[in-house]
């Protein structure tokens, strides 16, 4: 009998996409309150009807589903699947779109070294996949 929840083999461009989808659901995961007792004394600063409106940028935050907070945990999971720590450096930061200057100050490796560490991590992540049977849900 066939396992239902088997998952399609990912390409290397699904699962270079999916990395990115999960460092945009982590940076949209709603912040922890940081550590109490670095306030300020100062009272709020009261603005007049006049200022109020407009005074600073509107922000936005859409709190991600829990489909793509699973997907995030996954895709997150996948890099416990690269044994070197600087291939982990140089995915995540890839995933999370820092430009290839910042990545090769980070763990000490030309561009073009860099590139062939990220192309190889992507490749073994779609190897590493299609052998590993598919995660199945606490819930379920």
């Amino acid at each position: 009998m066939s396992n239902p929840r088997k998952q399609p083999a990912l390409t290397v461009d699904e699962i270079e996409e999916r990395l990115e989808e999960a460092a945009l659901t982590l940076k949209r995961m709603p912040a922890k309150d940081g550590p109490k007792g670095y306030g300020s004394s100062w009272p709020d600063v009261v603005r007049s009807r006049f200022t109020a409106y407009g005074f600073e940028e509107a922000r936005m935050r859409v709190i991600p589903s829990a489909q793509e907070i699973q997907r995030m945990e996954d895709a997150i999971d996948w890099l416990r699947l690269l044994d070197d720590p600087d291939d982990r450096h140089i995915v995540w930061m890839r995933a999370e779109q820092h430009r290839w200057r910042a990545i090769c100050n980070r763990v000490g490796l030309s561009r073009s070294q860099a590139w062939c560490c990220w192309t190889a991590a992507l490749i073994t992540f779609e190897r590493r996949l299609k052998r590993a049977p598919p995660r199945t849900s606490a819930l379920s």
